[in-house]
């Protein structure tokens, strides 16, 4: 059994929680600063409550990757391993590197692709640098599928920036389409068409809306770490902005 600890148990968070408890592990959680949502879930999910990260041997940062790096100052003299599983650049990810080396821990970059792990065969946790073997083989036998990348300490970052610029650039533009054609007052045509020549439009618009409302707000910021990333690999990084822009207009709900 490892002891782990989850930076800060949103729903992803505390499903990863969830599961490594599941296989046996000790999986806490630090609840200072965190509001009473948080709370739940980590109970829900059978984190236990402590006050700090001594006597971890894996601390997991999920959080919003706004945050990623201001997360990673808050361990201040933690030596274990320091996983952050976060959307964010693999700029952003070396940065974060940076600080928890100098404070002595070992670093490992993550990545996350698909839903909070409610059931196996959902999502994949990528995994790249020194160490990512042992995170790994923490969640063996798991319902979360830990995938380990050659390509350097921050390759699961540039994965996750890369496969997320696919998937949700589309969904904010497909959001943009219908709303532009909806200001043009031929919206009903546009529908129409798509159901005569792009039958599964009306479906994806329908996801990719939702998606927009609920975690739009989080959403934001990864469209920003993607256009830095594109930018960074020569690559025009305007598709992640527009996309930030489109994100931005639904705000973080109230945590209750």
């Amino acid at each position: 059994m490892s002891v782990l600890a989850i930076l800060h148990p949103g729903q992803m968070g505390a499903e990863l929680g969830r599961a490594l408890v599941d296989v046996g592990h000790e999986v806490r959680w630090l609840p200072a600063g965190r509001g009473a949502g948080t709370r739940r879930r980590a109970g829900a999910a059978g984190l236990v409550e402590c006050d700090g990260v001594d006597g971890c041997d894996v601390v997991v940062s999920v959080c919003p990757p706004a945050v990623a790096l201001e997360v990673a100052h808050t361990v201040a003299g933690f030596r274990g391993v320091y996983v952050d599983a976060n959307a964010i650049s693999p700029e952003v990810a070396g940065q974060v590197a940076a600080v928890v080396g100098d404070r002595g821990a070992s670093y490992v970059d993550g990545g996350i692709v698909g839903p909070p792990p409610a059931r196996a065969g959902t999502t994949r946790l990528y995994l790249s640098g020194d160490g990512a073997d042992d995170v790994a083989a923490a969640f063996a036998g798991s319902r979360v599928d830990a995938r380990i990348l050659a390509g350097g300490g921050a390759a699961a970052s540039a994965l996750k920036m890369t496969y997320a610029a696919w998937t949700k650039i589309t969904a904010a533009l497909l959001v943009s389409v219908r709303g532009a054609a909806r200001d043009l007052g031929v919206e009903e045509a546009l529908v129409a068409e798509w159901a005569l020549s792009q039958p599964e439009l009306a479906g994806r618009y329908r996801a990719a809306l939702g998606a927009a409302e609920g975690k739009g707000w989080r959403w934001e910021e990864e469209m920003r770490q993607i256009s830095r990333t594109f930018a960074a690999a020569g690559q025009p990084p305007g598709f992640g902005a527009a996309a930030a822009e489109l994100f931005a207009r639904w705000p973080r709900p109230v945590d209750d």
